[in-house]
């Protein structure tokens, strides 16, 4: 008979090796086959350039949770020193394993080792990404909160999302309501991805998570997330 899952906190979650590992996200770049730029839908380097080309005194900022190695990060600073040389840029990549690639080459980049759960940002943010780094969070609908909230007004959050992964209580599937709060926010899911300038408020109350739920959709490990909704 099956037992009901030991749900974790967020810090002892952190802490386990599904989450705490060195694989994830690791050789993603820009763009290209393996690349942000497909599994986003879109490049991030070039969203964030045509606003430059339009306005070049313009402060552009992206945040990037779960950036993994950092790859993308690090060769779109190496664009941005190459294309804008003066331009206000600010690029901020958050990971829970300090297994980065390389040392930024220039102040506009910062790499932190940090729990995206407890942190917050400098200043607003133009772009949000998450690339397949909310299947190893705890409370994920928070951190869907908290990103969007980042967003200058009309700024983009672009992340990947499975909501088969969120539970009630009971173990049952919520992704119905969980898409329905999305859409009201205003923004989209489709194709496995969350993509939009809304600000979802979720009517739920975390429990804690299972990291032992088995794969997800990408065929790797993923976090159970349980609420009473």
């Amino acid at each position: 008979m099956p037992t009901d899952p030991v749900l974790l906190d967020n810090l002892t979650l952190e802490q386990s090796s599904v989450v705490a590992n060195n694989a994830m996200n690791r050789g993603r770049g820009l763009s290209g086959v393996n690349s942000y730029a497909r599994e986003l839908g879109f490049d991030p380097y070039e969203m964030l350039a045509e606003r430059l080309r339009t306005d070049p005194t313009a402060e552009v900022t992206w945040i990037d949770v779960c950036c993994g190695s950092g790859r993308a990060l690090l060769e779109a600073e190496q664009r941005f020193d190459r294309e804008f040389p003066t331009a206000d840029v600010r690029i901020i990549g958050l990971d829970l394993v300090d297994f980065f690639l390389n040392k930024p080459r220039t102040p506009r980049l910062r790499l932190l080792t940090t729990s995206a759960t407890i942190w917050t940002p400098p200043r607003e943010a133009d772009l949000v990404t998450c690339v397949h780094g909310l299947h190893y969070i705890g409370d994920k609908l928070a951190l869907i909160e908290a990103m969007t909230s980042w967003l200058v007004p009309h700024g983009l959050f672009a992340a990947d999302f499975d909501p088969a992964e969120i539970r009630r209580a009971n173990g049952s599937p919520v992704a119905e309501a969980v898409a329905e709060s999305l859409r009201a926010a205003g923004l989209t899911y489709d194709r496995r991805r969350i993509h939009g300038h809304g600000r979802p408020r979720f009517t739920a109350t975390y429990l804690g998570a299972d990291p032992t739920a088995g794969p997800g959709y990408t065929g790797q490990p993923s976090v159970a997330s349980y609420y009473d909704w």
